[in-house]
């Protein structure tokens, strides 16, 4: 298996076990963060790292509607 799969399902894993480490949402899963919050980000810029990486990822997939793809990962 290449490392692009393998770095790809550790970004959806990390989606829905990775918590907000701040803000307003601090404690929340990353896939459960509002999409408005989400587009505040995407406005004013993800921060850097692997947050950041988390944070444009779900928000890619709410904006495309994609959710679904997540609930098997969450159980």
């Amino acid at each position: 298996m290449s490392e692009q799969v393998l770095f790809n399902s550790k970004i959806l894993m990390d989606l829905v076990k990775v918590k907000m480490p701040f803000g307003k949402y601090k404690g929340s899963l990353i896939c459960d963060l509002p999409e408005p919050y989400l587009v505040w980000f995407k406005q004013k810029g993800f921060p850097q790292g692997n947050i950041g990486v988390l944070l444009a990822t779900i928000y890619e997939i709410k904006l495309n509607g994609l959710e679904y793809l997540l609930k098997p990962l969450k159980y």
